[in-house]
């Protein structure tokens, strides 16, 4: 065996977006899989799909198949001697690439195709309309989802914080507040990046809303841009409800040669890394920043030798992912953060969106040169997973070991017992109020300090307008701030009175 049959290279992508007039002509999640792949082999030549060994799909939400990746083997024609179903995860398609690289790199594969899509939107459309899809029959029997309720806390689940949206701001308040910003300055912040993300997914064929966003719109509160989940409104929060499919074909540089792949066409892989936070989003050292995060994009330096890399994507679920990591790569608040548009503007079709990061990220890499950063993301800023791109081919064989969770270990603070609530006095960590669909406050969460240092958490009530007047300042967080826990059906906080200056 040649090296060249070891050496893994991304060879071909392909996307696929569905907005059909009428349901009835609906593509469904395969369906869209289908089409992406097929497209990827055309970018590739046309020769490399019947010559897929290995076959890894994406995990999918918006239907329920009884075997996703036999499905997909059977509409393309294919018969790969391995396929696999991965888990949930934004991080999920880099982490898939990844892996095919290094399959190849060990001999064991020599064509991978990786694919994944969602049809929320007319799976939505459908269940709104009492419509039927022309879809394979919905899998009862397939396994569902992992249920959060297994691995957070109960009173994340207890208080309504067990969902992504509810979640990311609590790292919000606490980052920018450590970072020394106030929260108006937090939030033109996220606006003017969210801004440049819909700038790129305006100009990309492939995007969701194709349209341009003006800060000042991104931040404004209107009936078309509620808040969700304090600070973010709906144009800073992914954007699921979406018919979008993509593939990525990677194969051995001697395989690509025998089907006559352009040489010019070639993305090769340097390599990456990947971490976890604990799961149980309570039984963390803080939420200032991700030990995780940060291992794995200063590995991502190493891997580019310190430098700057000329293309990046950001991972963009809600703002403070990226913000924390341009800080963590050492960049200027004034970067592109992403060469496909964001989860909000060019759509988020759950776990598969940084699969048209890759597709997006190789044509410009085949138009630019250079290297470039794939960083993902998955669950609550737990799953981390960089790659690592380039243009010509790396002088160094890809490490088969690419997890840095030791170096995060290192960097991980002293984590505090996570406490039931009881009367008594309890300081502000960080905090969120959640909105219902007309604008009104349902109810904040805290998350608190006990006297002893122990984490606690409890809600605020929709009346208690001082605490809620509080959290919502635009000058000032409310971090460290001292209050009052009272416990009955629900364990509710009090902001307490502001120390005398």
């Amino acid at each position: 065996m040649t090296p060249d049959d070891r050496t893994p290279v991304i060879v071909g992508c392909g996307e696929a977006v569905d907005r059909p007039a009428a349901l009835s002509h609906a593509l469904d999640p395969i369906g869209l899989m289908a089409l992406a792949a097929r497209r990827a082999d055309d970018d590739a030549g046309g020769r490399l799909l019947r010559r897929v060994d290995r076959l890894d799909v994406v995990n999918l939400v918006s239907w329920r198949y009884a075997d996703p990746p036999g499905e997909l083997a059977a509409r393309l024609g294919i018969a790969p001697r391995s396929a696999s179903y991965a888990p949930i995860g934004g991080e999920t398609p880099t982490k898939l690439i990844h892996e095919a690289a290094l399959a190849i790199a060990r001999g064991e594969a020599r064509v991978v195709l990786v694919a994944g899509a969602e049809a929320q939107h007319s799976a939505a459309r459908a269940q709104k309309e009492g419509a039927e899809l022309p879809w394979p029959p919905f899998a009862h029997d397939a396994p569902a989802r992992i249920e959060r309720a297994t691995y957070l806390h109960p009173l994340a689940i207890a208080l309504g914080a067990s969902m992504p949206v509810n979640v990311y701001p609590f790292y919000e308040m606490a980052s920018a507040h450590a970072w020394g910003q106030t929260p108006a300055a937090a939030q033109r912040e996220s606006a003017e990046l969210w801004a440049r993300y819909a700038a790129v997914a305006a100009d990309n064929p492939s995007s969701w809303l194709n349209r341009r966003c003006a800060a000042d719109d991104i931040a404004r509160v209107t009936p078309d841009n509620r808040l969700i989940a304090w600070p973010y409104t709906k144009l800073m929060v992914a954007n699921p409800m979406v018919n979008q499919g993509a593939a990525v074909i990677v194969a051995s540089l001697a395989a690509a040669r025998e089907a006559g792949v352009d040489p010019a066409a070639m993305v090769h892989l340097v390599g990456g890394a990947a971490a976890d936070e604990p799961r149980d989003y309570l039984a963390r050292d803080g939420y200032v920043s991700s030990p995780a995060q940060d291992a794995v994009l200063a590995r991502a330096l190493d891997l580019n030798d310190g430098r700057r890399f000329d293309a990046g994507e950001l991972y963009s679920c809600f703002p403070c992912v990226p913000k924390m990591a341009r800080r963590t790569l050492g960049l200027g608040a004034v970067i592109m953060p992403t060469v496909t548009g964001g989860l909000t503007f060019f759509g988020a079709p759950l776990n598969a969106y940084m699969l048209h990061a890759t597709a997006a990220m190789v044509r410009r890499l085949r138009s630019d040169g250079g290297t470039g950063l794939l960083y993902g993301q998955g669950e609550f800023v737990t799953k981390h997973h960089a790659l690592m791109l380039e243009s010509t081919r790396p002088d160094r064989a890809l490490e088969q070991d690419y997890s840095v969770g030791g170096d995060a270990e290192k960097r991980r603070g002293t984590i505090p017992p996570t406490v039931m609530p009881t009367d008594g006095v309890a300081t502000l960590e960080t905090a969120t109020i959640l909105y219902r669909r007309d604008g009104t406050v349902d109810h904040g969460v805290v998350i608190l300090r006990t006297e002893d240092g122990a984490r606690t958490m409890a809600a605020v009530a929709s009346d208690d307008h001082a605490t809620l007047a509080a959290i919502i300042d635009p000058d000032r967080y409310p971090v460290g701030r001292g209050g009052t826990i009272s416990v009955a059906d629900v364990p509710q906080w009090r902001v307490g009175q502001e120390p005398d200056s």
